[in-house]
């Protein structure tokens, strides 16, 4: 709604100038008044060529050709003084009307550059100005280049690809923030905490068309949901997950001094009190969240389930990508080196934990083609999947406090199989792991389900955050824009992402569900792959990941 009034405030502003200076220019003041033709008209009086009309149509773009074009409309009547143009650029909805109730408005025409020499300056000036444009519409409607930071789509992606994302495959949206720095995400370069585009004029979602839809075992960049705020120490973190890890030391300490527990929700009250009042929060609109890629492996309509580490759809075993990995205990491994298990099985040595030294056990990171492999190569070695079962309570719990069974006992009777509640949704009432997940059915638009109590912390997020409606509680019942209701109706399709490299992989499985909205494009091509463990003569450029497509 603000944007809507900002930019009509602007046209008024800038019609009303038009009116005046379109006679002024040998052209009718009625042209001021028809959209589409009063851009014609200005760029006539102004004399640059006729196809900007189709630049203006990109957000970011518009708004720099906006400012230019203000310029050299007060230029072409004369008012040259540096203030003139300073103040038609930054205010030219109110300043150029001022401009037009001149008596003596006289239409002198633009500068003719053609008869002046360039000078250095300007050469660079323009060859900037152009380069910038031109990557922005690039990279904002057609091809943005990412590079691969962490293991979560290992081996399918390495860490050290650079890729390109097509963002015409599902139709590329429109930016929310429309004024920004150039090629800056979230972040002005150099700094960690200042904001690189202002919120002055926000956007509405808008999507162009695309030539397809988000499909299963697309290899998808989003935007990351539980981005929304971010505590700026720790912005790779999801900032709900940092307030429950610090609700459970509370919870630890009122164990640990024999007091009665409270409920999860005072903890957690009290832990966001105190990150409100020590850290600094950033909080970020959907377009300038952090961005992630996975896996999409439920659309709009899929019932999801993962059952000991095997994912089904709709109760059928869904497809596995080729280069699919989990985590295996390894015992009785000698030492091997970076060297060998990178060459012989493809395992990255960071990606290996030492889990337990007395029994030599290791875990790594395996692909079904690697473990067989491994297998055969070592008899002795034994391989067991590391999986965690929604009855397998004490595995957090005991690695963390073994010395401590008086608090084991107590945490264990509350209920909770991870009393950090790091899967989604986050919540109690639901016993799920990475490895036995669901069912679950992702939502799509115009579907409506019953909303209850017990699956609300399912729903909530998108009630709330993703579709922007107040939702309270009271009295056991639950209102929505104030109106109790027993029901909701979806306004977005929602997807479900998740990681190749299942047990390394920050996903669906700890944050929900991806609106379409923060859906950003499609992986399809690695340009360049650097192994970051080896040097260049180790090898460290993948030749063989060069100029190839994404599966």
């Amino acid at each position: 709604m603000e944007y809507l009034i900002i930019l009509l405030i602007n046209y008024i502003g800038i019609s009303i100038a038009l009116m005046k200076f379109f006679p002024a220019a040998g052209h009718s003041s009625s042209h001021s008044l028809i959209p589409g033709l009063n851009i014609i008209t200005w760029l006539k009086v102004i004399k640059r060529p006729w196809w900007w009309i189709f630049l203006l149509i990109f957000p970011g773009v518009n708004f720099l050709l906006g400012i230019v074009m203000c310029v050299e409309l007060a230029k072409a009547f004369g008012y040259l003084e540096s203030k003139d143009q300073i103040l038609a650029g930054a205010f030219g909805f109110i300043y150029l009307p001022m401009l037009s109730k001149d008596k003596k408005l006289i239409y002198v025409g633009p500068e003719d550059w053609t008869k002046k020499k360039k000078t250095k300056v300007r050469e660079w000036s323009e060859a900037i100005i152009f380069a910038v444009i031109a990557a922005s519409i690039i990279r904002t409607y057609f091809l943005e280049a990412y590079t691969i930071p962490t293991p979560s789509m290992e081996r399918s992606l390495l860490v050290g690809d650079y890729l390109f994302v097509s963002k015409f495959h599902y139709g590329p949206k429109s930016p929310q923030t429309p004024l920004s720095f150039p090629f800056a995400h979230h972040t002005m370069p150099g700094t960690t905490s200042m904001k690189s585009y202002l919120e002055w004029i926000k956007l509405p979602f808008f999507r162009l068309p695309g030539f397809t839809d988000v499909e299963r075992n697309d290899v998808v960049v989003f935007n990351y949901p539980d981005g929304d705020t971010v505590v700026v120490a720790r912005q790779n973190e999801s900032y709900q997950q940092i307030i429950r890890d610090e609700a459970y030391s509370y919870k630890l300490k009122d164990l640990d001094n024999q007091m009665p527990l409270k409920a999860n929700t005072v903890y957690e009250n009290q832990a966001r009190k105190r990150i409100l009042k020590n850290d600094q929060i950033s909080v970020r609109p959907v377009d300038k969240r952090e961005n992630y890629i996975k896996r999409c492996v439920g659309i709009a309509g899929d019932k999801l389930e993962v059952k000991n580490g095997v994912l089904f759809i709709d109760d059928k075993q869904a497809e596995i990508p080729e280069e699919y990995q989990l985590n295996y205990k390894v015992k009785n491994v000698q030492y091997i080196n970076k060297i060998t298990l990178k060459e012989k099985y493809d395992i990255n040595y960071k990606a290996t934990e030492q889990s337990a030294r007395a029994n030599n056990t290791f875990v790594f990171p395996l692909t079904d083609t690697n473990l067989t492999k491994f297998k055969q190569d070592e008899p002795n070695f034994n391989f067991i999947p590391d999986f965690t079962s929604k009855d397998e309570m004490k595995g957090y719990i005991t690695n963390n406090l073994r010395n401590r069974p008086d608090i084991i006992e107590k945490l264990m009777t509350t209920g909770a199989q991870n009393p950090r509640f790091s899967n989604f949704p986050n919540d109690v009432r639901y016993n799920w792991t990475e490895d036995n997940f669901g069912p679950i059915v992702i939502p799509a638009e115009g579907n409506t389900i019953d909303l209850t109590l017990e699956n609300l912390p399912i729903y909530k997020r998108i009630i709330f955050l993703y579709e922007g409606n107040d939702l309270e509680i009271k009295n056991d019942k639950i209102f929505i824009n104030g109106v109790e209701t027993k029901t909701y109706t979806f306004k977005m399709n929602y997807y479900w992402l998740m990681g190749d490299n299942r047990h390394n992989s920050a996903d669906s499985r700890f944050w929900g569900f991806v609106p379409e909205d923060h859906v950003v494009g499609k992986a399809v091509f690695i340009w360049m792959s650097l192994d970051p463990e080896l040097s260049w003569s180790e090898g460290k450029l993948r030749f063989s990941r060069l100029f190839s497509f994404i599966d």
